[in-house]
């Protein structure tokens, strides 16, 4: 997209007046979405987003522009402006840029090549799959998504990296009735690959997944409320530590005192059972970067070891701050934003119990079997989790649907309180946003059960304490 001599005197214009640090980040972004309702297509979007974002930093100072024309003479206005902000230090050496390989991502079928009806084709499929699922089924909405990403970055310590990422996903939502009662189910596959994924039957079977959840809870009977064991499905239900304590593990709040794990590096503090990481190399999962997007490689960082608190994840900024190295966790959402902190796949790995384990090892309690949206206060790490598909536990076993249940806690006294960890872990793709910015990520974790969580419920009951 721009010549390797342009990034040089960018750069340079950059840390004219000063500056300690400069990089240059230039994206490319086609993306394509196709959105049907009711079996027919209501929306085609397709485009190609451009531009470059320009940082200086100077001390703990960061000065930051960015620009839409790729042109020299445009990333130089940029870096001028940004140089403008960021006056002091910086000795103006000369820079020499040294390409860093980065791996190619593999992708059996580019999304951009296969024709639109065959995207077409892949809605329709789904939307008779959740009909087909439940008589139940009164609207069904379904959205194919695809994004190609090409980027570059170049800064003043010589990186200069490129990186190419294709990602594809799909959305669906059934809703059904019954006399009424309305209520409604989601899924959404996504991976970072072609549309390989879409070769395989994921799509239908989301779209049948979604169909049974909604029927489900036609039939549910209010969740109740009190304090009781609570069983977190997989997948998903990593979105609680992720959100809970994964947050609060990232270098800007540990900085800012503006989280609860700060100063609690090599303590205990969840239970010897957690053990966590989050990792940007997993092979095709939604967050998997191949480097950052300040041209670091990312890397598996372990966050907490059986229960002891391990790593934080750092950018650039913060690790030069810390005088450590980045751990490949600098992230953006797109070339006009600045790069922080942010998680890529985070998960805790599985246990040796068998999802059955847990259940018979509950006399009462809530399975929480889907997690919805959720509310968070990283500074405490108290949270609210909506649940998206809850069952009643009894004697052991799984028994009726509940619906209306929300869980709630304190990240950090949860993790504490993990008491069974299964065998099943999975991953599941996600949106993090933060400070405005929205970047996939995958979140996950087994099944585990977490002793004791106050449920919110419409229903008192007496007697679920354990």
């Amino acid at each position: 997209m721009i010549d390797d001599a342009v990034l040089r005197t960018t750069l340079d214009r950059a840390l004219r007046r000063g500056g300690d640090f400069a990089d240059v980040f230039v994206e490319q972004r086609r993306s394509t979405s196709i959105a049907m309702e009711d079996s027919r297509i209501e929306r085609v979007q397709a485009g190609t987003e451009q531009g470059a974002g320009i940082r200086v930093v100077c001390g703990l100072s960061t000065a930051f522009a960015y620009t839409d024309e790729l042109t020299e003479a445009g990333l130089h206005r940029a870096a001028e402006a940004a140089a403008a902000a960021a006056r002091g230090g910086g000795d103006g050496a000369a820079i020499d840029l040294r390409e860093r390989p980065v791996a190619e991502q593999t992708v059996r079928i580019p999304p951009d090549g296969v024709d639109m009806t065959r995207k077409v084709e892949l809605l329709r499929a789904a939307d008779t799959a959740a009909r087909e699922e439940s008589a139940a089924v009164r609207q069904v909405t379904a959205t194919y998504a695809e994004g190609i990403q090409s980027i570059i970055v170049a800064n003043s310590d010589g990186t200069l990296a490129r990186d190419r990422r294709t990602r594809v996903r799909a959305f669906v939502q059934a809703v059904a009735a019954r006399g009424g009662e309305v209520q409604s189910g989601y899924e959404a596959p996504g991976r970072a690959t072609g549309y390989e994924l879409f070769e395989t039957p994921v799509l239908n079977d989301a779209a049948r997944e979604a169909a049974r959840r909604a029927t489900l809870l036609l039939d549910a009977e209010p969740a109740p409320a009190g304090t009781m064991a609570v069983v977190i499905g997989n997948d998903f239900g990593g979105v609680l530590f992720h959100e809970a304590s994964g947050h609060g593990l990232e270098a800007d709040h540990i900085a800012k005192r503006a989280s609860v794990f700060a100063g609690q590096m090599g303590q205990l503090v969840a239970s010897p059972l957690v053990t966590a990481v989050d990792d940007g190399t997993l092979d095709g999962a939604w967050g998997t970067l191949r480097i950052d997007d300040e041209g670091i490689p990312t890397q598996r960082n372990v966050l907490i070891e059986e229960g002891v608190l391990t790593g934080y994840m750092f950018d650039r900024l913060r690790a030069r701050q810390d005088g450590r190295p980045s751990t490949g966790n600098g992230r953006r959402q797109s070339y006009q934003h600045i790069p922080m902190p942010r998680m890529t796949n985070t998960y805790i790995l599985p246990g040796e119990s068998t999802v059955e384990e847990l259940i018979a090892a509950t006399p009462h309690g809530l399975y929480a079997k889907r997690l919805g949206s959720g509310q968070v206060n990283t500074v405490t790490g108290d949270f609210v989790f909506a649940v998206t598909e809850g069952y009643l536990i009894e004697n052991g076993r799984i028994t009726r649907p509940v619906r209306g249940a929300t869980i709630i806690g304190n990240g950090p006294a949860a993790l504490r309180k993990v008491d069974m960890v299964a065998d099943d872990c999975g991953l599941a793709p996600g949106t993090c946003g933060k400070e405005g910015q929205a970047v996939p990520v995958s979140v996950g974790q087994p099944h585990l059960r977490i002793s004791e969580l106050t449920v919110g419920g419409t229903r008192l009951t007496a007697g679920m304490q354990m």
